[in-house]
């Protein structure tokens, strides 16, 4: 079958193509913009690429077309598409029919670390044996490839279940069509305000997710977190499984959770885990932040629910090397380190922050910020990202072209030393002169953690090239 992908080079329209490839199929697609990372593994993997959406790539038609989220009316092989009823599916709904309904799901879904949680699992079930396929929204390092088919005789599947709607002619959330077995909702907060109203309008679509779930099905959610327990109470007909930090107030509560977690060390590299039986396992890596821990035990419990015990749950994750664009270092002497981190929502901003600032004590820490998401660049989370680099010490806020509303005030809000830099240029010299002032100064290392959902205009590159210069 000839399958043809609007919108290919998106993390996810791009590793479905190559899932499509796996299965045998000729795969071709297109996008305003063919760059790498993506299209260079789309290359590899013998996919056929166009750039733009010129109707004249569906002819002779394609079998199917896949449409991406990213496309809409107007755009000129959609257009062509339904004009001349051509066969086309969403993303979702393909990926849901051709591959994960004969398939054991495991799927990942919340606001923040859905990546990071999914790869986790990815690599506990690998460990394990169960050598599940995947497909999640970023590279995991230990694999170094965004998807995968399952190879196992028992047909695992990890996937990153999207809130986000799934074509602009399906408008349900992504991870209602993927056939989940075990169910991970990590947290729940208010994001995409292009295209949800409101914190109630994200909870119905998880609430929708939730009636997929089939009554041999397994539940996991955090016990403390009333937004998810408010999408549960509106009815749950699967097993539930619930996780906390282990306290005295949650072993008294009137339902204990299931799971407990104890911090062994206060920026997280260390923790244990408690499971249902009371058995007990040390986890001790690279990553810090109770956000990754919160992702850890995630992990593990959803892991158990397909067997894996565990002790070799958590010596997979003492192993686990991590996400690209999650915290990835991107370079590193003796007086510096550059972070590059996905941090897409101020509650993300404040966890990958104060993280750090766990690992690294008194260090300086030196946060950038493009407020690049959707919700951010409509800036209606602008009343919370003044808090969210607090336990920097200090910040940049880059303010891109589509940013129109008074970032200046954020940074005039902030608690630390704060500045709006307006082009690439002007960020670069200025975070440039902090670091080397603070080199001259001999006041110990840098820390410097670049935050955005997107590209960044190359600012990541040019940074770590000028102080390859600089520090020679």
């Amino acid at each position: 079958m000839h399958i043809h992908i609007l919108g290919i080079c998106g993390t996810f329209m791009g590793s479905l193509a190559q899932l499509a490839k796996q299965l045998g199929h000729q795969v071709s697609g297109s996008d305003a913009n063919v760059y790498p990372p993506m299209s260079t593994q789309l290359e590899l993997a013998g996919i056929d690429l166009i750039e733009g959406f010129d109707p004249q790539q569906l002819q002779p038609a394609p079998d199917l077309i896949v449409v991406g989220n990213a496309m809409s009316r107007g755009n000129p092989c959609v257009e062509y598409m339904l004009d001349n009823g051509l066969a086309y599916t969403s993303g979702p709904q393909w990926l849901g029919d051709n591959i994960l309904k004969d398939q054991h799901v495991l799927s990942v879904s919340g606001t923040h670390g859905k990546t990071t949680t999914s790869s986790m699992l990815a690599v506990i079930l690998e460990h394990a044996g169960l050598k599940p396929g995947f497909l999640i929204g970023g590279v995991p390092l230990d694999f170094g490839l965004s998807a995968r088919l399952s190879a196992g005789s028992a047909g695992y599947f990890v996937v990153e279940a999207d809130e986000y709607d799934s074509a602009f002619f399906d408008k349900r959330s992504k991870f209602v069509h993927y056939h989940s077995n075990t169910l991970v909702m990590s947290n729940l907060e208010f994001d995409h305000g292009d295209i949800f109203d409101d914190l109630a309008a994200i909870q119905r679509q998880f609430h929708h997710l939730v009636r997929t779930l089939p009554s041999s099905g397994e539940l996991i959610y955090p016990a403390d977190n009333d937004n998810l327990q408010q999408v549960v109470d509106q009815g749950c007909w699967s097993h539930r499984q619930t996780f906390s930090e282990a306290s005295v107030d949650s072993e008294g509560a009137e339902e204990p959770p299931d799971w407990r977690y104890k911090l062994l060390s206060a920026d997280g590299s260390k923790f244990e885990i408690t499971d249902a039986k009371n058995h007990s396992s040390l986890i001790s890596w690279q990553h810090s932040g109770r956000h990754n821990v919160l992702n850890g035990i995630a992990a593990v419990m959803a892991a158990s629910t397909v067997g894996v015990s565990l002790h070799k749950a958590c010596e997979a994750l003492c192993q686990f090397v991590g996400v690209k664009r999650r915290m990835e270092v991107i370079y590193q002497d003796d007086q510096v380190t550059v972070y590059d981190d996905f941090a897409h929502h101020p509650t993300a901003i404040v966890s990958t922050v104060e993280g750090l600032r766990a690992k690294v004590g008194s260090e300086q820490v030196i946060a950038i910020v493009e407020p690049r998401s959707a919700t951010m660049k409509l800036g209606m989370h602008k009343v919370a990202l003044s808090d969210a680099v607090a336990a920097a010490d200090s910040a940049f806020w880059y303010r891109g072209p589509a940013v129109n509303w008074d970032l200046q005030a954020v940074a005039s809000a902030c608690a630390v030393p704060a500045i709006v830099c307006d082009n690439i240029d002007q960020l670069l010299a200025s975070t440039l002169e902090k670091i080397e002032a603070q080199i001259e100064g001999s006041s110990g290392k840098s820390h410097v953690v670049v935050m955005s959902n997107g590209g960044f205009e190359g600012f990541h590159l040019r940074l770590v090239a000028a102080l390859k210069v600089n520090r020679q």
